[in-house]
């Protein structure tokens, strides 16, 4: 990619009438397409606007480059990972171990619908990784991962309890980055899933019954 990397990848502007919103809109939904049929490597602010129906003029009222197109996206992504997280792991009608399991089905099965967009987002990544927004929207779930583990793990340590944090994260970016970049049926999901949840709960138990 021979795009160099911006110090601020935010958009350049917010829209505030209900056409801007809808030309917004647009915009990113086109860029969606592009990134699924040309991948990173071929993805251009000229692309997005054809495919739009824009002019290219228009798209940098918004985005003053294609890394901002591609943060918008990739944040995006992160907010609905937060909210996945935040609806599964705060659910306090549902015992820990039983939310993890319901987080593991549903992370997987988002990971496959979606394989395409979160394979070149990921190839872009150096365009914006840097960036001190992407440092602040990565760091959004941080927070209810902490707080499930304080609630999983009530007698470990917060050492034990913060490294346990991490690893299911990290397990779960890994893991289903991998098995996504092929096709899978649900059959092969839903079994995937079960033994992955089967894992990283069985984790969960043995650290629970440990004497930090």
């Amino acid at each position: 990619m021979t795009d160099r990397r911006s110090s601020s990848v935010s958009s350049r502007k917010q829209p505030r009438q209900a056409r801007s919103t809808e030309l917004v809109a647009a915009i990113l939904e086109a860029a969606i397409q592009v990134l699924r049929k040309e991948g990173a490597q071929r993805f251009t602010t000229a692309r997005v606007a054809e495919k739009a129906g824009v002019s290219v003029g228009s798209l940098y009222q918004y985005f003053p480059n294609k890394a901002s197109i591609l943060f918008r996206l990739q944040s995006d992504e992160w907010r609905q990972t937060s909210a996945l997280l935040r609806d599964i792991l705060q659910d306090g009608g549902k015992p820990p171990l039983e939310r993890l399991r319901i987080l593991v089905h549903a992370f997987i099965r988002s990971e496959c619908d979606e394989a395409a967009v979160r394979v070149a987002l990921d190839d872009a990544a150096p365009l914006y990784r840097d960036a001190p927004e992407a440092e602040a929207a990565k760091a959004a779930g941080e927070g209810i991962i902490e707080a499930f583990m304080r609630e999983a793990l009530p007698k470990a340590s917060e050492t034990s309890r913060t490294l346990a944090g991490d690893l299911i994260s990290a397990t779960l970016r890994a893991v289903g980055k991998q098995f996504s970049e092929s096709p899978r049926t649900p059959a092969e999901i839903e079994a995937y899933s079960d033994a992955m949840a089967d894992m990283l709960c069985a984790y969960l138990e043995r650290l629970d019954a440990r004497k930090d």
